[in-house]
């Protein structure tokens, strides 16, 4: 039964935002001086653009529907304009949800729950439990993820916001923003236990397409999926890494996030691996990796060039490699406030250098 203007639950889901002029997933971008050596060049003193992230979190008002079912809630979902807000009640709601409407900046829709409120897509082989397929403004906050090939695909997704969500046991990836999603925030995510079914898809957090994927997902173009902020995030148990950031992206945060890479399998030798360009990867902590704590790589020439490593923290314990692995130098930059331990190769393969 899909009840609406229901009164909000013992321990109240809370009060919307206190301004949206900004939308939560914004960017400011910093001016930086620029210079161009080649690839295998001396890095420059520049650094790469920065990006200033608005990370607020965000509390949901009180309901305008409420869903006690699955029903419940594809019925809410296909229905929603902007400003509802829907409200899941605890229990399972089994099988895949699709989310296609369109928010506003100042008006934007929330669908809310207590981690008891539990999507399970019952099956890992196949499938994305979630999926936001073309959605903007969307606010998502509190409920769990679970049991899918895939748990949350976003497709040409802008300025929405995943929030305190838990995702788990899915036989690929857990989060996937990809198709030209831009301005997204996944913030507070508890996410646990992929590739279950594919330990090489088994990422945590996975942004854009690889290149050998843009004519099915981007026309034969890069996946421009830019300017998305991944924050204070906790990821263990990910066969794959945490997080994988892939050729064509652009401009995004890693902030804040923590890592335990005890479930690393195969050919995943770090916790995260930045293809894209202009990166800031800032503040985050990671313990246990096979090989490295992060990683770029050069897929295509242009790409995996200007990130920026800052205040980072890699303890390897037992990893063969460094804390930070540079593939190509070109303008990437290990800030020496980053630190490494039980890295037997050190810090970075590359020096560091303080990142203005």
């Amino acid at each position: 039964m899909l009840a609406t203007g229901c009164a909000p639950p013992s321990g109240p889901v809370g009060a919307p935002p206190a301004s949206t002029e900004t939308p939560i997933g914004a960017t400011e971008q910093l001016p930086g001086a620029t210079r161009a050596p080649d690839d295998q060049s001396e890095a420059t003193t520049t650094t790469a653009v920065s990006v200033t992230p608005k990370t607020d979190p965000f509390t949901c008002p009180q309901q305008t529907v409420t869903a006690l079912n699955g029903d419940d809630l594809r019925a809410a979902l296909r229905s929603a304009k902007p400003g509802d807000v829907i409200y899941l009640e605890r229990g399972i709601y089994p099988g895949r949800f699709t989310i296609e409407a369109k928010g506003k900046a100042k008006r934007p829709i929330y669908l809310c729950g207590p981690a008891e409120a539990v999507l399970d897509g019952r099956n890992q082989s196949n499938g994305y439990v979630l999926h936001l397929d073309g959605a903007t403004h969307w606010r998502l906050s509190g409920f769990t993820v679970r049991n899918g090939l895939k748990g949350i695909m976003m497709d040409a997704g802008k300025h929405n916001v995943l929030q305190n969500l838990k995702v788990e046991d899915t036989g690929d990836e857990a989060v996937h923003l990809r198709k030209h999603s831009t301005d997204n925030v996944v913030q507070g995510l508890t996410i646990r236990k992929t590739g279950k079914v594919h330990p090489k898809y088994g990422e945590g957090l996975y942004v854009g397409t690889a290149e050998s994927n843009w004519c099915d997902i981007s026309k034969c173009k890069p996946d421009r999926s830019d300017r998305n902020q991944l924050l204070r995030n906790k990821m263990s148990l990910t066969t794959a890494e945490a997080i994988d950031i892939k050729e064509g992206t652009s401009r995004g945060v890693i902030g804040d996030n923590l890592f335990d890479g005890h479930g690393l399998t195969g050919e995943a030798d770090s916790w995260v691996d930045v293809k894209g360009n202009n990166w800031q990867i800032w503040g985050n902590r990671g313990k246990y990796t096979p090989e490295d704590g992060f990683q770029t790589h050069v897929i295509l020439p242009g790409w995996g060039d200007k990130n920026v490593f800052r205040s980072n923290t890699a303890v390897l314990d037992g990893g063969s490699g460094v804390g930070f692995y540079v593939h190509k130098r070109l303008k990437n930059v290990v800030d020496c406030n980053n630190t490494a331990s039980g890295a037997p190769g050190g810090l970075s393969n590359i020096p560091c250098r303080e990142a203005r």
